[in-house]
């Protein structure tokens, strides 16, 4: 059966199972039906698409070790046949260890192939939603218990709320709905029923939590009230879906805070961005700049917005890592959150909100990744260690597999997430490709010399440095170069970042800048008419520019300097691009 014939059996399966209710304990559960507000036009099969584009040689895909080796006659001698390997090993070497497409050609295919072929993700038949695989749950996790253990020594405490909410709460802040009305995707039946009223899944969590702050909190001694969820959203995406970066359902946490004072509330909402920025450079070695947000591109129905940007070279596009809110008084008029003071009188609460998602996941691959796959950095790498043997020809290959098993082991005791590749249908060769496709950030690969020499050599994935390792001190070595990639990865990501850095002081610098893809620097006016001029003046196929943040570390701006875009006196230097 061809690749396409089987797509189309592949999809008509999947579309028959999914007409069909679930059954369990001889119940047929009620299968729930999901509308959106506005109901939008069925989005184009984009699955099928995929499948199709994707359809070829399975094996050379599926990386068949025998697809890679060559057939009988090139074992045999013949001339032809040594030839077509030669040329096989030299186009697979000119297209990146299995990669279709390169970084710096087409960002978009490559990206596409980098987080399916190292096992991150897998597409699911609705558009926009994705199965986050092993891989990619790993790496979560790895972040996951860094914030989570930091929130808590802020006596912040984990909780849950449900998923649906219902139309009167969410309703109820104007701003805040409206901001998020187009993502709103709602449930309309119950099995063949439609309900009463639809409820809402939760795009965030304000409208669903805050009601019960007003009911818990009564007096100044139940502040601060300070809770966390780990939670997945949906926001119902309709342009241009990618994996981590727009999804319509997604995995964060999101802090929710009520605090008696401002003060108390702006000192978390600093601290909250702190801990963001940590995980961006001290875990996934990307560099991101902190600062706050226009008023144009705040959180709806919020105070202030502060947040940590990335930018992507290859592409010229900023990234909104994460955000910290302080939401000011304006939800707590709402939902009516208010407390008796010290002095016996009614007070109203002040109220922060911040979050970060698995779209940090997205902008470390964009960052690090090449055209062998993944680069993953060493503190979130699932496995940060793998262990090859190489055996040759007449060598003690049982000797090279226990010396190999020996390393994971001490190397595992030691602390360092370590694995032994022992598989004997795989070449070395094609190892090395797989797990470079991964981005395991050290090989070790142990032959008859290393065996005799007690050795092991040492591959990075970041650089392709080489270096051979001595048994007698491996686990200090190891973790040396481990610290040393980590450094690295973000040293080079950011001076490719900086790179691209441009300052500019005239709008005729904006637009060149802007069309170089640049990161764009400029004093501004702080007026949001003249925002929006400049989304007006930009727009275009590959969309608008827009402000970014203006950073916390500003530049010296002397008097007289003028608004690039209006020519009135600046107030301030603030990042403008394109982003995602």
């Amino acid at each position: 059966m061809s690749a396409a014939g089987f797509a189309y059996n592949f999809l008509n399966a999947a579309s028959s199972s999914l007409t069909r209710p679930y059954l369990t304990s001889s119940r047929i559960l009620p299968i729930l039906s999901f509308s959106l507000l506005p109901r939008p036009p069925p989005p184009p099969p984009s699955c099928c698409r995929r499948i199709f584009s994707m359809a070829g040689d399975s094996k050379a895909k599926t990386g068949d070790p025998k697809a890679k080796t060559g057939d009988s006659k090139a074992k045999t001698g013949d001339p032809k046949a040594k030839n077509a390997q030669k040329k096989k090993k030299e186009v697979k070497k000119e297209t990146g260890l299995g990669l279709t497409y390169k970084k710096d050609e087409n960002f978009g295919e490559w990206y596409s192939e980098v987080v399916v072929n190292a096992e991150m993700i897998e597409y699911y038949d609705i558009s926009g939603c994705y199965i986050l695989r092993p891989w990619t749950m790993s790496i979560w996790e790895a972040m996951q218990e860094f914030f989570d253990a930091e929130i808590k020594k802020m006596k912040i405490k984990n909780c849950y709320f449900p998923l649906f909410v219902s139309p009167g709460v969410l309703e109820k802040e104007k701003d805040h709905i409206e901001g998020f009305a187009p993502e709103v995707a709602w449930v309309t039946k119950s099995g063949q029923s439609d309900l009463e009223v639809p409820i809402a899944i939760r795009p965030t969590s304000e409208t669903v939590m805050y009601p019960y702050y007003s009911k818990w909190i009564r007096g100044h001694r139940d502040l601060p009230l300070r809770l966390n969820q780990w939670c997945n959203v949906v926001r119902w995406e309709f342009s241009n879906p990618t994996p981590f970066i727009r999804s319509r359902e997604f995995l964060w946490q999101e802090g929710h805070t009520a605090f008696a004072t401002l003060e108390e509330a702006d000192v978390e909402v600093l601290d909250i961005l702190e801990l963001y920025r940590r995980i961006y450079e001290e875990f996934l070695a990307v560099p991101v700049v902190k600062g706050k947000k226009s008023e144009l591109e705040k959180f709806a129905g919020g105070y202030y917005t502060t947040s940590v940007e990335a930018f992507i070279p290859n592409t010229g596009r900023g990234v909104q890592g994460a955000t910290s809110h302080c939401l000011g008084q304006n939800f707590a008029k709402m939902f009516e959150i208010t407390y008796e003071n010290e002095k016996g009188e009614k007070a109203m609460v002040w109220q922060n909100s911040w979050a970060y998602s698995t779209r940090t996941i997205g902008v470390m691959v964009m960052t690090h990744g090449d055209d062998k796959g993944l680069v993953l950095p060493p503190k979130v790498a699932a496995v940060q260690v793998i262990v090859v043997p190489v055996p040759f020809k007449d060598a003690d290959t049982q000797g090279i597999i226990d010396a190999c098993a020996a390393t994971v082991k001490t190397l595992t005791e030691a602390g360092i997430r370590a694995e032994g590749d022992l598989r004997d249908n795989y070449s070395p060769g094609w190892k090395y490709s797989h797990w470079e496709m991964k981005g395991v950030p050290l090989r070790l690969e142990i032959g008859p010399k290393d065996l005799a020499n007690n050795q092991a050599r040492a591959v990075r994935r970041d650089n392709s440095a080489k270096k051979d390792l001595p048994m007698a001190n491996l686990v200090d070595q190891v973790k040396e170069l481990l610290d040393t990639i980590q450094q690295n990865m973000f040293d080079l990501a950011k001076e490719k970042r900086d790179a691209c850095v441009k300052e500019v002081r005239t709008w005729d610098e904006f637009v060149e800048a802007l069309a170089q893809k640049k990161l764009i620097l400029a004093p501004w006016c702080d007026e949001e008419e003249v925002e929006k001029d400049v989304k007006a003046r930009t727009k275009g196929e590959i969309g608008a520019a827009k402000t970014l943040c203006s950073p916390f570390d500003q530049p010296a701006l002397e008097e007289g300097t003028l608004c690039f875009a209006s020519g009135k006196p600046a107030k301030k230097w603030t990042y403008w691009g394109r982003s995602y």
